[in-house]
């Protein structure tokens, strides 16, 4: 159908602490999206549907996949739709037979890209089409093409914003090594644990958005390869989207080139990254969720998340305690090592917690709650400071006895400050930013749901 060549690289962003496109202040680029949960219009003709398959020397699988899809959609989808090919620099003959496709086929367009990427091309097709959903498979399709219409469907009628296809569903079908089982689930147990995600698979390569939540959320992402199906999820997750699960047929490809290892040291990278970015607010998230008219996500408070999430940041808070009491020990006494350590991690520890495990983002409440989190530091520095006052009552302690005591007593202050970091500083009914009115549409936003 269609060719084009281009290397448009992801949105620009605006200066710090703008949150928007280049050249747009913090709601601006929000503010022109406010998508409705309404059925797709499928009687004006339009291209409803547009399947993305990113490509990077695939020339021995492409052809066959592109004919394959071609053919189910001709036969089980009812409505005007495109496939794009998105080659990502690929130096065999995947261009070449990509656009041999794309002359003989009305519904096959192409695009190239002069880098590689897959979430530079996702993100390069998704934002310039004008279909009302935009999807995408791997072109090996490992996942049943049997999925791909209940994909599409919540998104169609308007109850999902995102869509995605799952692996770890009971439902699912799954043939695939233990190795690679074993790393897909460790992940995703890490995504639940560390950023209270409430999906189950972040990685298969089956998923579609509609294109009007998919121009909000996709310049707050910035990854060009695999991580970006997590953070897209993410993002749409912390923003109170509604994502439906699909669980899928899937069959190992043997094949595949992905480096299986490479790529989860890379996605544990985008973790830490990803949440460094909520916590800054480079990822907007509340302007985002008022902006798209959803609410806040009310799965944080689970007791079990929150007690895991609050375990991650305690036991990395407490390593980063010890270390520099031990620093600080070397050119000061114990007392200053013990308050200057315990200070500088309580701030930290209280920002961290905030976000992650109890799902507060956005500066509303910051200084308040962190102002109660040092009343908390108080009475762990007077916790710690006892303790080391009680050791050094007697004979001198060995270096070796004293980290022990405090750590054991900073151990103590831990689970006082889940406490009342639960009880007293999180649990104000208020602290999640409300979703603005509904439009005079009568559309009112919905939580996010599973």
């Amino acid at each position: 159908m269609s060719s084009t060549t281009t290397d448009p690289g992801r949105p620009q962003p605006g200066p710090p602490g703008s949150h928007g496109l280049a050249g747009q202040g913090p709601i601006e680029h929000f503010a022109a999206i406010r998508p409705e949960r309404a059925p797709v219009d499928t009687s004006s003709g339009t291209v409803v549907l547009d399947v993305a398959i990113p490509v990077y020397n695939e020339e021995a699988a492409l052809e066959t996949a592109v004919r394959r899809l071609h053919s189910y959609l001709k036969a089980s989808f009812p409505h005007p739709f495109v496939i794009t090919i998105a080659d990502n620099a690929s130096t065999d003959s995947s261009l070449d037979i990509a656009r041999n496709l794309s002359r003989e086929l009305d519904e096959v367009r192409v695009t190239h890209l002069d880098r590689k990427g897959r979430g530079l091309a996702l993100r390069t097709v998704w934002l310039a089409s004008e279909a009302a959903v935009v999807a995408y498979m791997d072109v090996d399709l490992s996942t049943d093409l049997a999925a791909l219409l209940p994909l599409i469907a919540p998104l169609m009628s308007g109850h999902s914003d995102l869509a995605v296809g799952t692996r770890l569903n009971r439902n699912s079908r799954v043939i695939r090594g233990a190795r690679r089982e074993f790393i897909s689930r460790s992940y995703n147990l890490i995504l639940r644990g560390s950023l209270g995600a409430r999906f189950s698979d972040a990685q298969c390569g089956f998923k579609a958005i509609r294109s009007d939540i998919a121009r909000a959320v996709l310049p707050c992402t910035v990854d060009d390869s695999w991580f970006f199906d997590t953070e897209l999820l993410v993002i749409a997750d912390r923003a109170g989207l509604r994502v439906a699960e699909v669980p899928v047929d899937w069959t190992d490809d043997p094949d595949s080139s992905v480096d299986v290892v490479r790529t989860s040291i890379d996605d544990l990278k985008g973790i830490v990254r990803i949440g460094r970015d909520m916590m800054t607010g480079r990822i907007p998230v509340v302007e985002l969720r008022n902006a798209l008219g959803r609410k806040a996500p009310e799965s944080s408070g689970a007791l079990l998340g929150q007690m895991v999430r609050f375990g991650v940041i305690g036991a990395v808070s407490t390593l980063a305690y010890l270390a520099l009491f031990v620093f600080m020990r070397r050119v000061t006494g114990a007392q200053t090592a013990n308050f200057v350590a315990l200070l500088l991690t309580a701030v930290a520890n209280t920002a961290a917690n905030r976000l992650f495990t109890f799902g507060v983002s956005g500066r509303a409440g910051a200084v308040r709650q962190q102002f109660q989190g040092l009343v908390i530091f108080a009475l762990g520095l007077a916790l710690t400071s006892g303790v080391l006052l009680w050791l050094h009552s007697g004979t001198e302690p060995s270096r070796g006895v004293e980290v022990a005591a405090v750590v054991g007593a900073n151990l103590l202050a831990t689970l006082l400050k889940f406490i009342l970091f639960r009880a007293w500083v999180f649990k104000r009914p208020g602290r999640n930013i409300p979703a603005p009115p509904p439009s005079s549409t009568g559309h009112p936003g919905a939580a996010a749901t599973k």
